[in-house]
């Protein structure tokens, strides 16, 4: 950990701009949301891809994410902090996998993420160590929010 009052490099200030999702996580005010939020916006653009560039630019955006999560606590000199999101950004781009982009969709979607973050179902993978726990416990929420979605418009138990 370093000391907070050291003034941060460039490159700290890079990880950071990015691993809080371009400084949304230092929304006041719910900042996991704010990060969901724009991984709304990054998943509009993403869902052109073919599903192939799409688990692939999350696959890299994973290994990134940890490597970003891991860092920042070291600047940051804190354990999982809050204005970190680049996890919530992979968690609601796993939630939309393969979904239409309808805004219907992408409500449920967020919607559902928000209350498994929050609930925090897989909180034992918080205990993986840096960013591991950071990313995956979101991963995994994304993973089980996209399997709630698949069935229930596979059982047309949702409109779109």
């Amino acid at each position: 950990m370093i000391n907070e009052t050291k003034e941060k490099t460039p490159f700290d200030k890079g990880i950071l701009f990015l691993s809080t999702g371009f400084y949304s996580g230092y929304f006041p005010i719910a900042p996991g949301t704010a990060g969901t939020v724009v991984g709304i916006f990054i998943y509009i653009v993403m869902s052109r891809l073919s599903p192939v560039n799409y688990i692939s630019v999350i696959a890299l955006l994973t290994i990134a994410g940890i490597y970003l999560s891991t860092e920042s606590e070291r600047i940051l000199a804190k354990k999982d902090p809050p204005e970190v999101v680049i996890d919530e950004i992979i968690g609601i781009l796993l939630s939309l996998f393969l979904l239409p982009p309808r805004a219907a969709v992408i409500i449920a979607g967020f919607v559902i993420f928000r209350v498994l973050d929050i609930w925090k179902p897989f909180r034992l993978l918080e205990k993986l160590p840096g960013g591991w726990g950071i990313v995956m416990d979101d991963a995994a929420a994304g993973m089980a929010t996209n399997l709630i979605i698949q069935a229930l418009l596979a059982y047309k138990l949702f409109p779109i």
